[in-house]
């Protein structure tokens, strides 16, 4: 699937030190790298398209994986604040491959959350986590929040 935000849609401005891009879930704006081009583009698909709470999304939420310091993207919350959406960023210049499903697995075993998405900004895979079989099954589309809000 293909991201429906394009660059002309995004808060971008120009500053001494290079652009910058207002991130909606921070409320401030950030430097303009490829990937947080990219974030801010499946950040404003999810709200605006998909119907995510803004409210409910957190970006570069840190977590602790085999005493490292590690940053998922983008964290979705349903409305009782449990995990329900991982998002992975990666530059529009970087193919999307197992490693990077297999980073999200890794970060998943931390979260716990059914629903892990993967995306360079032109291709966005999604895929469901069967807890119980230990494997994921990969959607057509990203689901609308309503659909899966009560996980």
């Amino acid at each position: 699937m293909r991201s429906e935000i394009k660059r002309e849609s995004l808060n971008i401005r120009n500053t001494s030190d290079g652009q910058e891009i207002f991130d909606n879930v921070r409320k401030k704006y950030v430097v303009l790298t490829p990937e947080e081009l990219v974030r801010q583009r499946i950040i404003l698909y999810l709200a605006n398209v998909k119907n995510y709470p803004v409210n409910l999304m957190n970006v570069e939420v840190g977590m602790k994986l085999n005493n490292m310091q590690k940053r998922c993207d983008i964290l979705i919350y349903n409305r009782n604040r449990n995990p329900l959406l991982m998002v992975e960023c990666k530059a529009e210049n970087i193919k999307i491959s197992q490693n990077i499903f297999d980073q999200l697995s890794r970060y998943n075993l931390i979260f716990k959350v059914p629903y892990l998405v993967a995306t360079n900004g032109d291709d966005t895979y999604c895929c469901k986590v069967d807890f119980e079989n230990r494997s994921y099954e990969f959607l057509k589309e990203i689901p609308e929040y309503e659909a899966i809000a009560n996980q």
